[in-house]
């Protein structure tokens, strides 16, 4: 008898989907194995994972450690199980290797023939392509979320907090930022700084001494002007303002002027229009 190792994936976006839960993937391969007299070796099921990527998904990695349990893999549809052609294809060699079958219910394909193994690559390359399609509509969508001042998810800056979909200033943090800013404007090196902070016991968020590279980075952040910034993207916001404006400018002013090679001078300034 046949033993199938029968593998279920649902992605973060999918879960609410007809036809995409854990659920109706699982009953719907648990009576295909039973029309098919086959015997249920395991069901392995990978909640909340992009079909991308294969370092994440626990069950996956578990069903090839126990492969010798089972004789083929099933899946409801190709794309459950991989996205990627490179990582299909790896994984193909691999079942011949082991002497192992794959089973798609829904494109019916017989992995034993050289025609068979052709289909399931040129399928696998569509859904590589539909996945990559994907990731350009979410993250056009983001970008435009970006360009009107939305708030993507993000770690907030030392000073603020995330509440209501926005950033609010931690008022003792934001003390300390002003410090920063002023101290810098007023003569001290950012390696001063840090050694000051440190020597006050005022520890960044992670729990850890400042340096001059933490400091640097918060003196360029213009979130402490009022803006945002995501990838490329960077527009004037609603949320409170810790530095005023010319502040945040002399500031990245000055650290330019120290830089020693001027081809590397770069002066932030507001976005055009803002």
């Amino acid at each position: 008898m046949v033993s199938a190792a029968i593998y279920i994936r649902v992605s973060t976006e999918e879960q609410a989907e007809e036809g995409y839960s854990l659920d109706a993937q699982q009953e719907r391969l648990v009576a295909y194995c039973e029309a098919q007299g086959w015997d249920v070796a395991g069901i392995y099921a990978d909640r909340g994972h992009t079909g991308r990527k294969i370092s994440t998904r626990e069950a996956y990695k578990r069903m090839m450690a126990e492969k010798d349990s089972w004789d083929t893999i099933l899946v409801m549809k190709m794309d459950r199980i991989h996205r990627n052609s490179k990582n299909f294809i790896e994984m193909m060699d691999n079942l011949e290797k082991w002497g192992k079958k794959f089973t798609s219910m829904q494109e019916e394909l017989d992995t034993s023939s050289a025609i068979g193994r052709f289909v399931v690559d040129m399928i696998q390359r569509i859904a590589q392509l539909e996945s990559e399609q994907i990731g350009e509509r979410t993250y056009a969508g983001m970008e435009q979320k970006a360009t009107t001042g939305g708030l993507l998810g993000f770690y907030p800056p030392y000073g603020y907090k995330v509440e209501d979909n926005d950033l609010k200033i931690i008022e003792e943090e934001a003390a300390w930022v002003r410090y920063i800013f002023s101290s810098y404007l007023g003569g001290m090196t950012m390696c001063e700084i840090a050694d000051a902070m440190n020597s006050n016991n005022f520890l960044t968020r992670q729990k850890k001494e400042w340096t001059k590279w933490s400091i640097s980075r918060l003196l360029h952040n213009p979130a402490y002007a009022g803006y945002r910034r995501w990838d490329k993207v960077e527009v004037k916001s609603q949320h409170p303002a810790i530095i005023d404006l010319q502040t945040f400018i002399r500031v990245q002013e000055l650290i330019a002027s120290n830089v020693r090679d001027p081809r590397r001078r770069k002066v932030w300034s507001p976005p055009a229009g803002q």
